[in-house]
């Protein structure tokens, strides 16, 4: 990509779609294309057409789609995986159709089997049952692989894939009803703190063990894959380390000042008991990961705090 190439990121609002934005700017990329979901549905194949006819992209960012935790995914199951589905089709296909020279699709680990062996290895796709809380959005992420690998076999486009690992950071969804567990932590330690309350409810056992990267160390991530990577195949991108949701919580209860107790609901669902992804690809690419933990739920608190509690 040229400094001044036309680079499309789709769902720039979001997370992963906003520290993408902020890396380009940062490497002084000066051609960043966006929309928001009320200037153009993606939903809508005539939209996208339109859309990729009139701005000619010659790069892609597929980072748009519908996301949200275990109650979110499994409540809204057909949602989750129409409205996805709809969504990378019609930016895939336009991609082609248009002469994108490389488009970069953005999934999810929870494409992985639910009882897949430890550490998540990219083969391991497709070789079991999904977790069924996530079923529909996995489903709607594989199929987004999937039509990449097509394209790139029937028509040599270079059309690339990354699966993520768990995600947080800057622009974090914070509803405690539809937000992943660190976000959701973060709000429950801080409006405990607030309140005087004694103690913070944790939802499950908190035995669960998960992986998770600062969204701006992903977004550094897909912009070195872009430049350096265009296999066929999918890329984790993790840290290539995971931690219980108990030491979670008791880290981020740490970061936010509480001083109470907590308690866990253990008639609330788990989900998958582990998820670490294998990045041995990655890595043998040549990237890794620089944010740790500690640092990256500090960064989020603070922005938790500018833009939540101050709005």
């Amino acid at each position: 990509m040229h400094k001044d190439s036309k680079i499309y990121v789709a769902g720039h609002r979001g997370m992963v779609g906003s520290a993408i934005v902020r890396k380009l700017e940062q490497e002084g990329f000066t051609h960043i294309i966006t929309r928001t979901s009320s200037e153009l549905d993606l939903r809508s194949q005539q939209a996208v057409e339109d859309f990729f006819e009139e701005e000619q992209p010659e790069f892609v960012f597929l980072a748009a789609a519908k996301v949200g935790g275990i109650q979110a995914n499994n409540t809204f199951r057909a949602d989750f995986l129409y409205d996805n589905l709809m969504i990378e089709a019609n930016i895939i296909h336009a991609a082609h159709k248009y002469g994108v020279e490389k488009l970069m699709f953005l999934g999810s680990s929870c494409i992985y089997p639910k009882l897949a062996p430890q550490p998540l290895k990219e083969e391991y796709l497709l070789t079991g049952p999904l977790e069924q809380t996530n079923e529909p959005y996995a489903i709607a992420k594989i199929a987004g692989i999937k039509l990449c690998e097509a394209y790139h076999d029937q028509y040599g486009c270079n059309f690339i894939s990354v699966m993520p690992t768990n995600l947080y950071g800057y622009n974090d969804n914070y509803d405690l009803n539809n937000s992943h567990v660190l976000p959701a932590l973060i709000r429950k330690f801080h409006e405990a703190k607030e309140n005087g309350a004694n103690t913070v409810t944790v939802w499950g056992t908190g035995n669960p063990r998960r992986e998770f990267l600062f969204a701006d160390d992903l977004a550094e991530a897909c912009l070195y894959l872009m430049e350096h990577y265009n296999g066929r195949e999918l890329v984790n991108v993790g840290t290539g380390e995971d931690i219980t949701i108990k030491e979670l919580a008791l880290l981020i209860k740490d970061v936010v000042g509480f001083e109470g107790e907590m308690q866990f609901d253990t008639s609330k669902p788990d989900g998958t008991p582990r998820k670490l992804m294998d990045v041995s690809k990655l890595h043998s690419i040549g990237f890794k990961h620089s944010t740790d933990l500690e640092e990256g739920i500090s960064l989020a608190y603070e922005d938790f705090k500018n833009k939540i509690v101050e709005v």
